[in-house]
């Protein structure tokens, strides 16, 4: 049996599950990624689900998918430490085989609404981010991981972000997820060609690879394209498995491939057939992967020592102050030339942030994301 699973984010949500049921039953699912952190809006699962999640967890085949700690926030916020406490315990009652947050902050009114937004990639914000994920792997105690950002301001962002998030989990021996339909929207928005794009990622580190579909925005890249975006509503692009294939081979310590829908995208039979058939899909090209080349994961991904984080969580205040005000701008600008003009009288001018460098429709797409998910997913 490959030693590559075939894997679905799977979470509480009545669509979701429906379109997976046929999946389950025919015992396709080999694992299940599960947004944990959701649960922290409730007091507790259904006892079906709680069922599920620990079947999977019994046989080390779960992994927990964080949304809303914002890694990089400047301030160090009552919510990360509540985070924290609450993953603690779920780590104590579940097997996670990992657990993996997004690369980047959240927009909102505190950091923990919003999308995951991207940030200088500076020696400071390194220095933020190791902080993070030493707290982290503190409390889950098993291997952590972090998500790529489909989202870039910049052509440079782009070229530098695989290099930054490779050095920063490397710090505690972490790994990469590959998110195949992030990458499909930078190359498609800023008109890079997969092979330059995938060479800059180590490859070494990625241990889960993301495949999702999403739409198409009627903004425009300086190309005069539509801009891509990774709405998770769609079905899984071709060209988005044509990646799958060609990358699976080189990620040595690769275990898990995860397809991911938001429940809100199956809400018809047809849809979850879709779903199901994309699932089918992705499965045939990891066995077929595993008949090509021999799979034996060499990095557990543990830290080499025990990690013990800093009694007092690092912060950078004026950072945090540059977030609060593209938050803002964000979330009440009219259109990328008004956002243009609010960035120019703000600190984040002649900054890390480089905004003079950000192409117009990545900035009318981030107003449309911080503006569409400023409460929350």
């Amino acid at each position: 049996m490959s030693t590559i699973f075939s894997s679905v984010a799977c979470n509480l949500d009545a669509n979701i599950l429906l379109a997976s049921l046929p999946l389950f039953e025919s015992d396709q699912i080999e694992a299940i990624e599960w947004s944990f952190d959701a649960l922290f809006k409730n007091d507790e699962l259904p006892l079906w689900f709680n069922n599920l999640i620990l079947e999977f967890s019994s046989h080390n085949r779960l992994v927990g998918h964080g949304v809303y700690f914002s890694l990089f926030s400047g301030k160090w916020m009552p919510e990360q430490h509540d985070w924290l406490k609450k993953l603690k315990v779920l780590a104590e009652k579940y097997r996670f085989d990992h657990i993996t947050e997004h690369f980047g902050f959240m927009t909102g009114e505190n950091f923990h609404k919003g999308a995951p937004m991207s940030i200088p990639l500076t020696a400071g914000t390194m220095s933020l981010g190791i902080d993070r994920l030493h707290r982290i792997q503190d409390a889950c105690n098993c291997p952590v991981g972090l998500e790529n950002l489909a989202f870039a301001y910049s052509i440079d962002e782009v070229k530098k972000q695989g290099d930054f998030i490779g050095k920063l989990v490397e710090s505690i021996n972490g790994f990469i997820i590959l998110d195949l339909h992030n990458l499909y929207c930078q190359i498609h928005n800023f008109d890079v060609d997969y092979q330059n794009i995938i060479d800059l990622y180590p490859l070494g580190r990625v241990r889960e690879i993301h495949i999702s579909g999403g739409s198409w925005d009627k903004q425009l890249t300086r190309t005069g394209k539509p801009i891509r975006r990774d709405t998770h509503d769609d079905a899984v692009p071709e060209e988005v498995f044509r990646i799958l294939s060609a990358v699976i081979p080189r990620c040595k310590n690769l275990k898990y491939v995860v397809l991911e829908q938001l429940g809100t995208a199956l809400d018809s039979e047809q849809k979850r057939k879709a779903f199901r058939k994309d699932f089918l899909k992705m499965d045939a090209i990891v066995k077929e992967s595993a008949f090509q080349f021999y799979n034996n994961p060499v990095n557990d991904f543990r830290p080499y020592q025990t990690i013990i984080p800093h009694p007092v969580p690092l912060e950078d205040l004026s950072f945090y102050n540059q977030q609060l005000q593209l938050s803002n701008i964000l979330e009440t600008a009219v259109d990328q030339e008004n956002a243009r003009h609010l960035l120019s009288k703000s600190s984040l001018r002649d900054s890390d942030w480089e905004v003079e460098k950000w192409e117009s429709g990545m900035i009318q797409t981030a107003i449309a994301i911080a503006q569409k998910w400023k409460e929350g997913f």
